[in-house]
């Protein structure tokens, strides 16, 4: 039987320093990914400076909901 091109282990690929399960623990906690569109990158360059932002915002939706009750 003829083995798949695809399914063979290519020679330049090395996993001798690989690490076993190194990011299973992450994986199994899911990732919520959101890509940001292009022109708000510039004021939203990273992580803490999106959470900082939707941080502020619970807090007026809070305090509005607040006033309306």
């Amino acid at each position: 039987m003829k083995k798949d091109k695809v399914s063979e282990m290519q020679p330049e690929y090395d996993f001798s320093k690989g690490v076993r399960g190194k990011y299973t623990k992450r994986y199994s906690k899911g990732t919520n990914m959101i890509i940001i569109d292009p022109d708000l990158c510039e004021y939203f360059p990273d992580q803490d400076s999106v959470n900082k932002a939707l941080r502020g915002l619970v807090k007026i939706i809070k305090d509005h909901e607040k006033v309306e009750s």
